[in-house]
């Protein structure tokens, strides 16, 4: 049998020997911290501390302001400053908690969890603030409970990391294997009839060695060999390659029987239950040819990104474009002053050779969109109607399949903002839909 893949997709420049080789390096901050209260899908946090209270590491800030909400905790002992509007990588202001650092890193007491029901699980996982951590952001105590858990069959934990340049969590799997494990195991816990599938693309041999040894006395748990191509750490990618179910817009991975987790993601599990600890640090990796020293480090949420940035051996030379993620689907930063999320998972620092700079020309009927879409979609047409503001036949085009992944962009000749008008086009059609609801 072929490496497990998917329809559609490329191969974009790989960019991750630069730092996937470098250890995982704890990096202490040293300014103030900044707690946006949307750090997740759902409703903002709600502050449970205000100006001059002192907070401890690990300790709760702000409460989820509902079932599809996240508790956010503090990553720095210190002392609440304000709440306030503060920019985010969005480029919008949010309102957030500042927290001046003392430097001490006083902790909180943890609790681990001694009695691992499925009850106590999803609760300790709710109280750590847990999300995805491969971008999403979306509450993990929620994913946690699906509607009908019976027919969950499959667990996945991703470890594609197809973004280029991002190596944080091949370093996990790595240097910390066995949380990863530990975490998966603890969600299998919840459903009695899954299996575990670890899905890892080829181009880490070595994480996958590790984890089929690791994986040897595991009987619900195997690891899938996955082609190495982009976007196959996207959901849809990945649950279509490892059990051949298809999914769409419409639904959840639970509708197929699914549930998905980062590498990430399975590690503050583990932490959660074993160690009673909140989610308030994650592997980030700073890399790309302005930075003099690209690497992996463990970084407390709330982090200003210039930090990371001296953290990674400051600039070599004054980068063309910095941007938060991935390349394909990060965003560009236009400041560095802005803190670091619980979904930050990469600063990338290009230099001018780095970034293409182009003027868009006209499309000249190719059809590379159309090839590599893993959607099945016709880019080039979409893109032509949602620039009209079309957007009905946007959605009756089936545009809101479009997973954003950027690869129409990417191969187009003619360097069309194809995946920019795409994203405008997915907004207005989905709010349009809500409108006539």
């Amino acid at each position: 049998m072929g490496l497990l893949t998917f329809k559609g997709g490329l191969h974009p420049y790989d960019g991750k020997d630069l730092s996937k080789d470098k250890p995982i390096t704890e990096y202490l901050p040293q300014g103030e911290m900044v707690y946006p209260l949307s750090q997740h899908i759902g409703a903002p946090a709600v502050p449970c501390v205000a100006k001059g209270d002192r907070v401890l590491v690990g300790q709760r800030i702000a409460e989820a302001g509902g079932f599809v909400s996240a508790n956010i905790h503090s990553s720095v002992s210190g002392t609440v400053k304000a709440v306030e509007p503060r920019m985010t990588v969005s480029g919008a202001k949010v309102n957030s908690i500042i927290v001046e650092n003392d430097g001490q890193y006083e902790q909180a007491e943890f609790t681990p969890v001694a009695d691992r029901t499925p009850e106590a699980v999803i609760a300790a996982v709710r109280e750590a603030g847990i999300v995805g951590l491969g971008g999403a952001g979306f509450p993990t105590h929620v994913k946690l409970s699906p509607k009908e858990p019976d027919k969950i069959d499959t667990i996945i934990i991703n470890g594609a990391e197809c973004e280029p340049y991002i190596t944080a969590d091949y370093r996990c799997m790595m240097e910390i294997p066995e949380q990863v494990i530990s975490g998966l195991n603890l969600i299998l816990s919840l459903f009695p009839k899954a299996k575990g599938v670890i899905g890892i693309e080829d181009n880490k041999p070595d994480a996958i060695a590790k984890m089929r040894e690791l994986c040897k006395s595991e009987s619900r748990i195997e690891v899938a060999e996955l082609k190495t191509k982009y976007p196959q750490g996207a959901e849809r990618s990945l649950i279509y390659a490892i059990t051949g179910r298809a999914i769409n817009s419409g639904m959840l991975p639970a509708d197929a029987g699914c549930i998905v987790d980062n590498v990430a993601t399975a590690i503050a599990i583990h932490e959660a239950v074993t160690m009673g600890k909140p989610l308030y640090e994650r592997v980030v990796t700073v890399t790309g040819d302005a930075v003099n020293a690209p690497g992996n480090f463990k970084v407390k949420a709330g982090t200003n990104a210039a930090e990371l940035v001296e953290a990674a051996g400051g600039f070599k030379i004054r980068p063309e474009k910095v941007i938060s993620g991935g390349p394909m689907m990060g965003m560009a930063l236009g400041t560095l002053d802005v803190p670091c999320g619980k979904t930050f998972s990469s600063l990338l620092c290009f230099t001018k050779d780095e970034v293409a700079a182009c003027e868009p020309g006209n499309c000249i009927r190719c059809g590379r969109c159309v090839e590599v879409c893993p959607a099945g979609l016709m880019p080039t047409k979409l893109s032509e109607v949602a620039d009209h503001g079309d957007f009905a036949l946007f959605d009756q085009l089936n545009g809101c399949e479009c997973v954003e992944c950027g690869c129409c962009s990417y191969v187009c000749p003619a360097k069309r903002r194809l995946t920019q008008s795409m994203k405008t086009g997915r907004r207005e059609a989905l709010a349009l839909r809500r409108k006539k609801a």
